[in-house]
């Protein structure tokens, strides 16, 4: 039996890089998929891909920083497929390369309110629904910026430290509803947001030295442990911090 069979997941930012592997691996297992982002041609082209197997995918295309776009993304689903066990929280935005004096407030704003609080928005929207039918799965999409410091990029760090705060307050709070909440913390992954890096190999391999496995992560790999998270294996795992990293974090070499 597929790991998903008759679930359904939302996942936002799923028309690109690690939203795109697991809005493909969960179809691949049995799930009906909503998937949203903010270019419409990019969702058309990732459902076109799951169409080849299963009709069951949905899109709906917006930014999870317009609270009406989130409320339909929940309507529609709930209208095509009648329930929501899984949210994966993905939809974010990079901002490298600069020191706190540089960076003004609309900046700031904008990084947080994506990266956060489009997840505050999402998550809240689809509580609900869990809470009805006494269950669901929500995976956050943070960064190993979270647990180490790393250069260039205090918005973005402070806005995946607090999402990693924000999946453990989720995590107590509906433990008791048998809602489980999760967080992915990835390193360097081979996506559309670190293309310009990919493409510098001076810049690349001073970075992966840095890695106990001298390469860049996949967006599949990480919608592998997106997918246990997600699945009834991990009905006893709550609160957690899972990096996948290469041993970015752990290697002192």
């Amino acid at each position: 039996m597929r790991r998903l069979e008759g679930k359904v997941a939302i996942v936002t930012g799923g028309n690109a890089g690690i939203g795109e592997a697991v809005a493909k691996r969960f179809a691949a297992e049995g799930a009906s998929v909503t998937i949203t982002g903010r270019r419409q041609v990019e969702l058309d082209r990732v459902a076109a891909a799951i169409r080849q197997s299963t009709d069951r995918v949905l899109t709906v295309a917006g930014s999870v920083t317009d609270e009406a776009h989130v409320q339909e993304v929940m309507r529609a689903t709930i209208h095509r497929f009648g329930r929501i066990d899984i949210v994966v929280n993905n939809a974010g935005i990079g901002d490298f390369g600069a020191r706190l004096h540089e960076i003004d407030d609309e900046r700031w704003k904008t990084v947080l309110d994506v990266n956060l609080t489009g997840v505050f928005r999402v998550t809240r929207a689809a509580l609900p629904h869990m809470l009805k039918q006494k269950s669901g799965a929500i995976v956050n999409v943070s960064s190993v910026a979270s647990l180490v410091g790393i250069p260039g990029l205090p918005a973005y760090a402070a806005s995946k430290g607090a999402l990693d705060a924000l999946t453990r307050s989720v995590a107590i709070d509906y433990a008791q509803d048998g809602i489980r909440c999760n967080v992915v913390n990835p390193a360097l992954v081979d996506t559309p947001m670190a293309a310009p890096l990919m493409a510098n190999p001076a810049m690349l391999q001073g970075i992966l030295a840095q890695y106990a496995i001298r390469r860049a992560g996949t967006p599949e790999e990480v919608a592998s442990l997106v997918l246990y998270l997600a699945s009834d294996e991990a009905a006893w795992v709550t609160g957690g911090t899972f990096t996948i990293d290469g041993g970015m974090t752990i290697y002192k070499g």
